[in-house]
C-alpha cells in the first residue's frame, strides 16, 4: 500500500464532539492502521454495572466471615471469587 499522507486528527472539545465526528468520518483517512501497535492501558477502570443478586443469608454470612479474615469488603471478595471461576471456566472450555 503506498504511503499516503493522512489528514490530521482534529482537536475535540468533548467526548460527545469526538463521538459525533467519528460517526461521520472514516478513520482510515486520518490513521494509518497498517502501522498501528497494540497498547494496554492498565490504569483504566472498567465500566461497572450494578446488579441485584439474591443469595441465601447463610451464604452472605459465610462470605462476610471470609472477607473479614482477609480484611477486604465482602463484595470485593465476591468479585474476586467470580473472576477466578470465570477464568477457570474459560480455561476449561479451551481444553475441550
Amino acid at each position: 500500500m503506498p504511503n499516503t499522507k493522512k489528514k490530521p486528527v482534529p482537536e475535540f472539545r468533548s467526548e460527545n464532539e469526538e463521538r459525533e465526528f467519528w460517526a461521520k468520518h472514516d478513520s482510515t483517512e486520518f490513521i494509518d492502521w497498517e502501522s498501528a501497535r497494540h497498547h494496554k492501558f492498565p490504569n483504566l477502570k472498567p465500566t461497572l454495572r450494578t446488579i441485584s443478586l439474591r443469595l441465601p443469608v447463610s451464604m452472605i454470612e459465610d462470605l462476610k466471615v471470609l472477607a473479614n479474615k482477609r480484611d477486604v469488603p465482602y463484595q470485593s471478595l465476591l468479585k474476586v471469587f467470580l473472576a477466578e471461576r470465570l477464568e477457570k471456566e474459560r480455561r476449561d472450555v479451551v481444553k475441550r
